[in-house]
């Protein structure tokens, strides 16, 4: 019996793409090994969207070669595969296969053949990665991610998924309500249709664009809920907003990256919007569905950015008011315009903004999950809890949310007051 075990990092694609590759392995008569030391297959799906995850990788290479009972193939996939495959190679040369996210279909046939050198597939082409990877799925939980697009055509001075995961290519109708359908047989109850700019998805050959995606998929049997990541603020259309007040299967939340406040970062940043465009699309989603709740991501201590600058971001931040929200430190990338601009700014000056922002973004999270004390709210199980009878959900808010029961199991909705509300979480009464 060959065990396989996969370490991931970084975003739900990721996430993803672990899952089917588990798949692969498994219908192919591998097993998933409980411990990293219980395998003979490693695989290390890695993230480069900042340059510690890029760091975390090859410490998690060098410990995994020193503290193996067994020899174990070792086998890297993700990003840091695709955009550093050359340094893996330089700075472990006990790697045996090395794949992009667009190769990870090749996975198997790479197993099959000698390991005296190194095996690398590094392309960016997304339109036979789908179609190649096995019709068959291992186990599933109840909310589960399906990528419906890769890739990306924007080219942020900052970002490295162009050289990643390539250019914008979108699945077809048919292979998404094929693959939806899939995961509801194997008890899959919510999903999160992902994608690098998920709203700028469209099928050609039916001239389905992702509002039109929303409501074929919608009338899904056994669908309890659906969502999706991450949005472009310049794909945000009013029929994507009037599904949100359309479709009773799309949940009210929607994460929506602003990066910054200020118009003078966001042309740096090449985001295609400025903030009074951003402004009026949160008002449009407002305006079709008034409850919906906004997640963001934000980047402090872009180059050149000033203090007015950083204020600008601060004053956005209080004039949407978000119900959770992501902030990080710039991070110079490989190959991407930002890292060879002028006027890059202190660490120092950097983290002290990051403590500004974040304090600010978790306090408006606390000011918006205390509304809900006393009110009732629909809760879909997703798993146990710490204790005995402890269960935890999530509203369709995205909140996660605590409860107690010994009537309920996982995949149950039940409907639950707010009783209590901890720093990211809520607290539920059946």
């Amino acid at each position: 019996m060959i065990k396989f075990y996969i370490k991931n990092y970084g975003c739900q694609m990721n996430i993803y793409d672990s899952q089917r590759m588990a798949d692969a392995l498994t219908s192919s008569g591998y097993t998933a090994a409980s411990e990293q030391e219980d395998a003979d297959i490693l695989i290390f799906n890695s993230c480069s969207i900042r340059s510690k995850a890029d760091e975390k990788l090859f410490s998690d290479l060098g410990r995994a070669r020193q503290n193996t009972t067994k020899v174990p193939v070792i086998v890297v996939t993700g990003c840091v595969a695709q955009l550093q495959h050359e340094e893996i190679m330089r700075r472990a040369p006990f790697v045996n296969i090395i794949l992009g996210p667009q190769d990870i279909h090749h996975l198997l046939h790479y197993l099959s053949m000698p390991h005296d050198k190194c095996l690398v597939s590094v392309s960016l082409d997304a339109t036979k990665k789908f179609a190649c990877l096995p019709d068959n799925y291992s186990s599933r939980t109840i909310s589960e991610f399906l990528t419906i697009q890769e890739g990306c055509n924007k080219c942020c001075t900052y970002c490295i998924v162009p050289y990643t995961r390539g250019r914008e290519f979108s699945r077809s109708v048919k292979e998404i309500v094929s693959e939806l359908r899939k995961l509801i047989d194997h008890g899959v109850k919510e999903v999160t249709l992902l994608g690098q700019n998920v709203n700028s998805y469209i099928d050609e050959d039916s001239n389905t664009d992702f509002a039109g995606l929303l409501e074929t998929i919608a009338t899904t049997p056994g669908l309890l809920r659906l969502r999706y990541t991450t949005s472009h603020p310049k794909h945000i259309t009013e029929a994507l907003a009037r599904a949100h007040r359309d479709i009773p299967v799309l949940m009210p939340f929607i994460h929506l990256p602003v990066q910054s406040g200020s118009d003078i970062i966001l042309k740096r940043m090449n985001r295609h919007y400025d903030r009074a465009e951003y402004m009026d699309k949160v008002a449009m989603l407002r305006e079709y569905r008034p409850d919906i709740a906004f997640s963001s991501d934000f980047i402090v201590g872009f180059p050149g950015e000033t203090d007015e600058n950083f204020q600008d971001t601060i004053s956005l931040v209080n004039e949407v008011k978000f119900a959770q929200a992501y902030s990080f430190k710039y991070s110079p990338r490989p190959r991407t315009g930002a890292a060879l601009m002028p006027n890059q700014i202190d660490e120092d000056v950097k983290s002290e903004r990051l403590q500004t922002l974040q304090t600010l973004l978790e306090n408006q999270q606390k000011e918006y999950n205390a509304q809900f004390i006393g009110r009732q709210v629909e809760v879909l199980i997703l798993k146990p809890g710490r204790y005995d009878k402890q269960l935890v959900g999530r509203t369709p808010y995205g909140q996660a949310i605590t409860i107690e029961s010994k009537d309920l199991s996982i995949g149950d909705v039940c409907t639950a007051t707010v009783v209590n509300v901890e720093p990211h979480s809520l607290m539920g009464q059946i």
